[in-house]
């Protein structure tokens, strides 16, 4: 055997002993869900740290934990990306697995460190492209996909929301929304006008869509935190009782 090919074993074998990233490609989840979040401008400063710790504590809650464990494989797949106008998307955490409470709590940490994204015009159809994007190139597999949806505004840059979800949905992912109430509700839209119905209205017509899909309301920043918990663990349960059906 040629030192060359010497070589090339060894890269191989470590790989798969080690488990690095490269040998668990295609490792089956219970869910690939895509946490999507609105760092538009009328998000101000503290109420951005409120959101970005409610995501924190949600993720790393043991309530959450154990969802996940109760899954037929017992972990999901989860990337953090925060999203502002038409052409402001970004990933602020990639593709993670989430199994236990120290991955969870590593991932948890990283959403408290991260920067701030973005803080312009308001494009959830983009928010949604971009999640899309980021499903289609994830290294994990699962029967299950979502989109979940923050935000406190309606869309007023890029293209139709709509469209968006339409072809989301059609795709086979699920859209949910969490609505956070605005404490400025004349700039939910480009025209300072309120979405008719309401905030909550507007995501349920225009923003979720696909099997099981629903929108949860934070009343305001301070109640994001139990929100996005409570809303965690309907998408966990839900991904759950899919893949029950699946193995009947």
């Amino acid at each position: 055997m040629g030192a060359v090919t010497r070589l090339v074993v060894f890269v191989i074998a470590t790989a798969v002993l080690g488990g690095s990233p490269v040998a668990r490609a295609g490792e089956e989840v219970d869910l690939l869900l895509v946490l999507s979040s609105d760092v538009s401008r009328s998000i101000a400063a503290p109420n951005f740290k409120l959101q970005r710790d409610g995501y924190a504590a949600a993720i790393a809650n043991p309530r959450v934990i154990q969802a996940i464990r109760s899954g037929a494989v017992g972990k999901i797949a989860i990337t953090f990306v925060e999203w502002s106008g038409a052409k402001q998307q970004e990933i602020v955490i990639d593709w993670t697995v989430i199994r236990d409470e120290a991955t969870a709590k590593d991932f948890s940490a990283q959403i408290i460190e991260a920067p701030r994204a973005f803080a312009d015009r308001t494009s959830i159809s983009g928010g949604i492209d971009f999640a899309m994007a980021q499903l289609s190139r994830a290294p994990f597999q699962s029967g299950r996909r979502a989109i979940d949806v923050s935000g406190d505004g309606t869309n007023n840059s890029g293209r139709d929301v709509s469209d968006a979800r339409d072809e989301a949905v059609a795709k086979g992912v699920t859209v949910n929304g969490l609505v956070i109430m605005s404490e400025h509700p004349m700039s939910w839209n480009a025209d300072h006008t309120n979405p008719p119905g309401g905030l909550d209205s507007y995501y349920r017509n225009n923003v979720i869509g696909g099997p099981g899909a629903f929108v949860m309301v934070a009343e305001n920043f301070n109640s994001f935190g139990q929100a996005i918990l409570n809303k965690l663990i309907a998408e966990i349960a839900t991904a759950q009782e899919t893949k029950h059906a699946e193995l009947r």
